[in-house]
């Protein structure tokens, strides 16, 4: 009887298999990693250059419209409206006739103070000339010279009431809407309308102290509401307030904004950007910066060959930011095609197709013949 086991007679042909296969795996894996690499994932991106543009060091705050000049138009005395000269929203100058109140008592002794006035100014001049041939007293010369000037005064008296009685416009501007009508009987104080001059648009904000050494008279601002979306209304500081706040600690800034198209209306509530400096820097949209700890990223294309395009991870030092875009300090140039969407699914050396090259006029294709810095 043999005492051989099958297993341990068959052990050299398993060696010897299992060497044969590894050495075929062996020489195939080149083929096989080629060909890997041959269907490798092409991630779409696209792509722009950093860019030198105008960079706003700027503050922001929030203020309330208020007109140049504004003010409620009313009556000094009490009686009915007798004409009425204007509509609502009229444009008026300064001296228009707005109202004129009932004022025929008031002629009448104006008429009466004259007559008055023209007879006492003839007593006086013939008392005069009696005193000067010595025929009557100096007394009666001076007491006819204080009845003319009481007369004058009472009647210098009736023509303000008289001129009172007609209400004007005390500047240029845009009437609102008349509170009254004709016949009314309106009382000394009563509001006839309001009138406003917007040619000049006013806005009083606050800003925290710490910005008082970063502020002046003359320095530009940027004004922006919400029924104007896409436009900006410019004007300048025209004053800051000599006093800080003792309770919130901050100042109190006023801005002129010309209005000649009328665009604005008191009372609007206005975003005001005050513009401190104005520097040409190199920018990058904030969708390209990749921050990882305290440092920071893009993906550059890279154009070994015009059939292969990579992206490559690359360091950069980033500055101050404004919404959208970043400073550049260091890492890239203007000639760099960087990659401002698809950077989250890339990585070091993935290959890349761009997407926007004749969408983007920021990106120059020529770039692509040869390799980015």
């Amino acid at each position: 009887m043999s005492n051989d086991n099958p297993i341990t007679s068959r052990l050299p042909l398993l060696l010897i298999f299992f060497f044969i296969l590894g050495l075929v795996a062996y020489l195939q894996w080149p083929k096989m990693e080629k060909k890997a690499q041959k269907f490798q994932r092409i991630i779409s991106v696209k792509v722009t250059t950093a860019k030198l543009a105008d960079f706003k060091d700027s503050i922001e705050a929030i203020g309330t419209a208020r007109a140049n000049e504004q003010v409620f138009i009313t009556s000094k005395y009490s009686d009915l409206i007798e004409q009425i000269f204007f509509n609502d929203g009229q444009l008026v100058k300064q001296g228009d006739v707005l109202v004129r109140l009932n004022n025929q008592e008031e002629l009448a002794k104006v008429s009466e103070l004259e007559a008055n006035l023209s007879e006492s100014m003839a007593q006086l001049k013939r008392f005069q000339e009696l005193l000067s041939s010595k025929a009557t007293s100096k007394s009666l010369v001076d007491q006819q010279e204080a009845q003319t000037k009481a007369i004058s005064a009472q009647l210098q008296s009736a023509r303000t009431k008289l001129n009172d009685l007609s209400i004007k416009a005390p500047f240029d501007g845009v009437l609102g809407f008349r509170d009254v009508s004709l016949g009314a009987y309106i009382n000394a104080g009563d509001v006839i309308t309001s009138l406003d001059d917007l040619s000049l648009i006013k806005v009083d904000f606050t800003l925290p102290e710490r910005l008082l050494p970063t502020i002046k008279r003359g320095q530009s601002v940027i004004a922006l509401n919400t029924a104007y979306k896409n436009q900006q209304f410019l004007g300048k500081i025209s004053s800051i307030d000599t006093r800080i706040n003792p309770i919130t600690r901050t100042l109190k800034v006023r801005v002129e904004i010309p209005n000649e198209s009328l665009a604005l209306r008191p009372g609007m509530l206005l975003n005001i950007e005050v513009v401190r400096q104005v520097e040409t820097l190199l920018q990058l949209p904030e969708s390209a910066i990749i921050p990882i700890e305290n440092e920071h990223f893009v993906f550059i294309i890279n154009n070994d060959s015009p059939q292969e395009q990579t992206a490559v991870r690359k360091s950069i030092i980033i500055g101050r930011r404004l919404p959208g875009v970043v400073e550049v300090l260091a890492g890239v140039n203007q000639q760099a095609l960087i990659v401002i969407e698809g950077a989250l699914k890339l990585r070091d050396g993935a290959r890349v197709k761009v997407i926007n090259l004749f969408e983007n006029s920021n990106v120059d294709d020529s770039n692509l013949e040869g390799k980015a810095q």
